[in-house]
């Protein structure tokens, strides 16, 4: 496992973009295509901007993935996770060869099973993701169930990472 430190998100990201795009370029070598997961927030500004400027990045061979989204809230909302991931990624890039946005408005339940079908099928090759200020990954706060196998769950928001998501203004 290689671990990256800068100093400055701007680094942090930068570094993190070019660790992910060599991830991204080795897995369409390889197989031919790649599947990420990305994830949003501020921690993420800095690399998804390095990342579009990734030139070698086939992106007719990726499979894109988003994180978590909220339920009952539509993706014209400014909270929308797919909001974010639409206006600072994919509308700056080529069509990618497929596209899962997790669909807040449908129902939680069956939607995680059908994203959870759905990502089985694609391995994922890189996942970008930030770690929330009270240590929780993908809103799966502490303490989490690391033992669960399945990859998309409902999950109820504690008190401190309610407060982070309103503060963060994302």
């Amino acid at each position: 496992m290689e671990v990256i430190i800068q100093d400055t998100p701007a680094a942090m990201g930068f570094s993190a973009a070019k660790k992910a795009a060599g991830l991204i370029l080795g897995a369409i070598s390889t197989k031919g295509t790649a599947s990420i997961i990305i994830a949003t927030g501020t921690s993420q500004f800095e690399t998804l901007k390095q990342l579009i400027a990734e030139k070698e990045i086939d992106w007719s061979r990726v499979i894109l993935f988003h994180l978590d989204e909220y339920i009952s809230i539509p993706d014209t909302h400014p909270a929308s996770f797919r909001k974010y991931i639409k206006e600072r990624f994919l509308e700056k890039l080529p069509p990618l060869k497929s596209v899962y946005l997790i669909p807040g408005e449908d129902a939680p339940e069956e939607t995680c099973e059908r994203m959870s079908a759905i990502i089985r099928q694609h391995p994922v090759d890189v996942a970008l993701i930030g770690i929330g200020e009270n240590s929780h990954l993908a809103f799966n706060d502490p303490p989490a169930d690391f033992d669960t196998e399945k990859p998309f769950l409902v999950v109820q928001l504690d008190e401190a990472c309610r407060r982070q998501q309103m503060n963060e203004g994302v």
